[in-house]
C-alpha cells in the first residue's frame, strides 16, 4: 500500500490553517486515462486502482482542472487522466504549491 501523504501540512503556520490553494499538475507521458461512468466511477476507486491507496482522489483532481476539483462536475463518458507514477506526480504538485506561494506568498 501506498504511504498516506498529508498535503494539509504545508497549509499550517504557527498552527493557523490557511486556505489550500486549487493548483493543477502538469501531464506526463507517462500518465494513464479512463473513461469515467457517472454513477459508477469514484476517485477513491481510481487512487485504489492505480495507487494502491484510497486517499489520492484529489491529486487526479488536479490533473484534471476543467472540473473544478470536484467530483461531481465530471460529465459521463469524460476521460480522465490519472498522474502516473504516484512518487513523481506528488512531487509535481509540491512544485506547483511552491509556484503558487513564490508568485502570490502565503
Amino acid at each position: 500500500m501506498a504511504q498516506y501523504y498529508n498535503r494539509y501540512t504545508q497549509f499550517s503556520i504557527n498552527g493557523q490553517a490557511q486556505t489550500v490553494p486549487f493548483v493543477t499538475i502538469p501531464s506526463k507521458t507517462t500518465d494513464k486515462k479512463v473513461i469515467y461512468k457517472l454513477g459508477k466511477s469514484r476517485m477513491d476507486k481510481y487512487s485504489e486502482e492505480y495507487y494502491s491507496s484510497p486517499y489520492f482522489g484529489w491529486l487526479i483532481m488536479a490533473a484534471n482542472p476543467q472540473y473544478g476539483g470536484m467530483e461531481w462536475n465530471i460529465p459521463d463518458g469524460r476521460i480522465l487522466i490519472i498522474p502516473y507514477p504516484l512518487v513523481a506526480s506528488l512531487q509535481d504538485y509540491k512544485q506547483a504549491v511552491e509556484n503558487h506561494f513564490f508568485f502570490y506568498g502565503r
